[in-house]
């Protein structure tokens, strides 16, 4: 079928991409670990560790989940709704500029030009040439938002009154969610960062810098982790031997953290002066909202799981459980992603809190619960899309499926190796953003065993990762190949025969999210612009 034959080759080009730079992302993040123990003193430099840091997060947190996303969306696009790309030669161009912005920003960070962190806050200054290629980058995701936008339309219009289907709802949403939210970076880029960098002017108001990137540094976490509750809802309870519990509940998931996870940012700006406790307390309390949908989203998948395992002759409150079909690595990857969503989850909580955030703001605390919200929940369900994906994509059979769990399992152990420790150094005091710890004082000493385990995490994570590529690649060069190819999503329980135009589309929805942004972040940034503030004069690492 051409229309496969086309999100196909779309899809492996922006996949190939995403995990190219994450291979090269997970060795930083190695080297990153050993530098923090003090365990290669021959290699300590402030320079290296900040440059190694900022490629880190800027691949990890804007490349991988970018490319991969825009390669998951053509494919999840063409294979649901059994239609061609729009504007095929748009869609490659979206890939190209992308890509162009990516070379161009990695660049800069491999030179040393752009050693600004993931969240290159002012006055922290790269070059120009970085701010451009970031530029880049998300004009180009622009056009996938477009892209996914009018497919859903055009199938609207070629199937009046049917149900879009979950996975291309899902995607959409996703799709609109980072329109919206991708706003605040580059408001913030175009208009300040980029100007300052060529020295079209002096100085930079950080206080509204660290605004617009609010606007854009939490709700970006849910355009990170929607493919993985879509694989959740639309792939693991048919693998796993049923059905999905809800359809219903999953659309109203997806709306919820559409329209409540964009206007929350000033959770990270909790000990800035430049924004008043008002705001922070109403961004509290919408940050809290973002939990429901989750719940939502942890009880309809779990039903499933159960619908399955009873189906499969599961007897008894949890005999369900052991007759599930763990073989299949989604399935498994699912269940591992679920219990790092708890644990991480709990920990969110605290960091919505306006006064348990300030114990643990700015220390290892928070490195802790980012790497396993994103790098194991999320990221792991990445890798099962990839193994269950790229067979159908290539046409040929996964290398191996005992390798493929083996690596999955290696990323659950070395993730809470790794993440444990952190946050228990950070309520022991370990500050973040450091590249040693050169204390010699008590509370420090306490912090060296957690320091190992660290290591030891890292160490197996970097293996893992190695083996992401190896199965790829060793997938895509087999001489083998498969008959089936078609995707297969999961059926709810109860036929989705009509929906309300209002679990069916985005129109109303969108004009949401207009009002809530306005309302959370209109006079935020309005009073930069009402006041005199001070500019900032740049610094560089």
């Amino acid at each position: 079928m051409q229309s496969y034959s086309d999100v196909a080759k779309l899809g492996l080009a922006n996949f190939w991409i995403a995990f190219l730079t994450f291979t090269l992302a997970a060795l930083l993040g190695l080297y990153q670990v050993l530098e923090r123990a003090g365990m290669i003193p021959q290699f300590e430099s402030v320079e290296l560790y900040f440059g190694s840091v900022s490629a880190h997060g800027v691949i990890m947190g804007f490349v991988l989940t970018t490319f991969f996303i825009m390669g998951f969306g053509y494919w999840a696009a063409g294979t649901s709704l059994k239609m061609p790309v729009w504007n095929k030669g748009l869609a490659w161009f979206g890939f190209l500029l992308s890509l162009t912005g990516t070379v161009m920003a990695a660049a800069m960070l491999f030179t040393g030009q752009a050693s600004v962190l993931y969240t290159f806050y002012p006055p922290l200054k790269a070059s120009p040439v970085f701010y451009i290629g970031a530029t880049l980058l998300v004009v180009g995701s622009w056009i996938w938002v477009l892209e996914m936008v009018m497919m859903m339309h055009r199938w609207k219009q070629a199937h009046p009154g049917e149900p879009v289907p979950l996975i291309m709802f899902g995607t959409t949403a996703n799709a609109l969610l980072w329109f919206f939210t991708s706003l605040g970076v580059a408001s913030e880029v175009l208009f300040q960062l980029i100007p300052w960098s060529l020295g079209w002017i002096e100085t930079i108001d950080v206080g509204l810098a660290r605004t617009l990137f609010s606007w854009t540094l939490h709700a970006i976490v849910y355009f990170w982790l929607i493919p993985a509750y879509l694989a959740m809802y639309t792939l693991l309870p048919k693998l796993a031997g049923g059905k999905l519990f809800s359809d219903e509940m999953a659309r109203i998931s997806f709306i919820m953290l559409l329209v409540f996870s964009v206007p929350i940012g000033f959770h990270h700006l909790y000990v800035d002066p430049m924004q008043a406790d008002g705001w922070k307390f109403l961004h509290m309390i919408g940050t809290f909202m973002v939990a429901v949908p989750t719940l939502f989203t942890g009880f309809t998948v779990i039903a499933s799981m159960e619908v399955a395992g009873r189906m499969r002759g599961g007897k008894g409150l949890f005999g369900w459980i052991k007759t599930i079909n763990w073989d299949d690595p989604l399935v498994l990857a699912g269940g591992l992603a679920l219990l790092m969503l708890t644990i991480g989850g709990w920990g969110g909580l605290v960091n919505a809190s306006y006064s348990m955030d300030v114990m643990v703001h700015n220390t290892q605390w928070i490195t802790g619960h980012f790497h396993l919200i994103f790098a194991g929940t999320t990221v792991i369900m990445y890798f099962a899309l990839a193994y269950h994906i790229w067979p159908k994509m290539t046409g040929r059979p996964l290398m191996s499926k005992g390798l493929a769990k083996l690596q999955l399992w290696l990323w659950f152990i070395g993730m809470l190796v790794l993440t444990l420790p952190w946050h228990i150094m950070g309520l022991l005091g370990q500050p973040r953003r450091i590249s040693v710890a050169p204390y010699g004082n008590e509370v420090a000493k306490s912090w060296i065993p957690y320091e190992i385990a660290m290591v030891v995490g890292g160490a197996i994570l970097a293996v893992s990762a190695l083996m992401v590529l190896i199965i790829l690649l060793g997938t895509h060069l087999r001489r083998a190949t498969v008959e089936d190819r078609e995707m297969a999503y999961a059926e709810p329980v109860e036929p989705v025969l009509r929906l309300p135009a209002l679990l069916n589309g985005f129109g109303f929805w969108a004009a949401v999210i207009v009002v809530y942004l306005i309302a959370s972040y209109g006079y935020p940034i309005l009073q930069f612009f009402l006041m005199d503030t001070h500019g900032a004069f740049p610094w560089s690492i």
